[in-house]
């Protein structure tokens, strides 16, 4: 039975691991994989991760199963981070997910469970688990107008085009800040347009939000995804804790379910714990129980703040020295938009070939659609990536 199973091919992140862990030459950039590196090129356990681990490793008393759902302390505390202190409890059905990939996947399930045949408009570019995720679970998938590869800005006009074509029940999946793949994001009169656009449809919105805090901060980069929340009469948030807790391998995530009916809470939230009970039953609680202890505990959380302020200081740092260097060595403006962009992720417009050279000829490992991660650079290898860039002919 086994020997009939379909070959899939490996992922394309993955993919540049292996070929980064067999290349011998020194000085090799790593500009694939989506995770953060301090100044040294590692990816640290962020200050107040590792004190609430040391808390909780002498306090905890059970390694008993927590709730279905996920405890409801983290799925408050995550609540109140993503939609405010204010925010209407009643109106939020929530569980615990692994990771924020977890929290899309079960997203898409309930989804597939409230309206059988549902269509999901996608951004032109998106990040590329979404498509297969919807892909493999045979859900239609629109894709609409959203990066300008002229202008490497969001293209108003196409997307909003491109919307028009929405039905009633329709779901838009949008990124809540630092678009991955593109680094380009709506100002707050697109988000108002895409909001009207998406209510005059009658459609429901999905905001994967996995970079809060990597944008211009942590209040900033929820502003959208509030906005839309106090808009729409429906809207299911996917959020991820592996970036701006830095704890990837922990598996922290979670999906809320927002209404303007309270009265709705019930049934969603009963879906929302038979979806966890069919996946996995209990969600990992490791490193939800961390992100509980840091966000409300007064000390950890202004540590932790303080840590994110300087990580997003540090890419911002970054895109600027970048498209400096790219400034002075092509005598033009045209990589400014490296600097305009936000988050850990640019598309630099780089063709297969151009990704191919800048592996093979300058070992700069870059994902094959061209996107690169900004976090992944050291300020010393800001040289070496714009000479390559001009060399390959961007």
């Amino acid at each position: 039975m086994l020997g009939r199973l379909p070959a899939f091919s490996a992922d394309g992140i993955l993919r540049i691991k292996e070929q980064l862990r067999s290349d011998p030459r020194p000085g090799k950039i790593d500009l694939g994989v989506g995770v953060y590196k301090d100044a040294t090129g590692a990816t640290p356990i962020m200050r107040a991760v590792k004190r609430a681990e040391r808390l909780l490793w002498e306090a905890e008393t059970t390694k008993s199963y927590t709730a279905l759902p996920g405890e409801p302390e983290y799925l408050a505390a995550m609540r109140r981070l993503i939609l405010g202190d204010d925010f209407e409890a009643g109106r939020v059905a929530a569980i615990a997910t692994p990771g924020g990939t977890g929290a899309v996947r079960q997203g898409f399930e309930l989804l597939r469970m409230a309206r059988p045949g549902v269509r999901v408009f996608v951004t032109d570019p998106t990040w590329g688990n979404h498509l297969s995720i919807l892909s493999y679970l045979g859900i239609e998938t629109v894709p609409f107008r959203y990066f300008d590869p002229a202008t490497h800005d969001v293209d108003a006009p196409g997307m909003l085009s491109d919307l028009a074509e929405l039905r009633e029940g329709d779901v838009v999946l949008l990124h809540g800040c630092c678009h991955n793949p593109s680094g380009a994001d709506p100002d707050a009169q697109g988000w108002q347009a895409l909001i009207r656009v998406i209510n005059s449809a009658g459609a429901v919105p999905m905001i994967d939000l996995a970079y809060q805090g990597f944008g211009d901060g942590l209040e900033a980069d929820a502003a959208a995804t509030r906005a839309v929340c106090a808009a729409c009469p429906e809207v299911l948030i996917a959020a991820s804790c592996s970036k701006n807790f830095g704890i990837y391998r922990e598996r922290t995530g979670i999906l809320l379910a927002v209404m303007q009916d309270a009265g709705s809470r019930p049934l969603a939230q009963g879906a929302l714990t038979h979806l966890n009970r069919q996946s996995y039953s209990f969600p990992p609680d490791h490193g939800a129980r961390l992100v509980t202890m840091v966000l409300n505990d007064a000390g950890l959380r202004a540590d932790w703040q303080g840590e994110l302020d300087g990580m997003r200081s540090q890419i911002v740092s970054l895109r600027g020295a970048l498209a400096q260097e790219l400034r002075r060595r092509s005598n033009s403006g045209r990589f400014d938009f490296v600097e305009a962009h936000r988050g850990m992720f640019s598309l630099i417009g780089a063709s297969p070939a151009q990704v191919a050279s800048l592996r093979d000829d300058h070992a700069i490992y870059v994902i094959g659609d061209g996107r690169i991660n900004i976090a992944g650079l050291g300020m010393g290898d800001v040289p070496a990536l714009a000479k390559a860039m001009i060399k390959v002919g961007l």
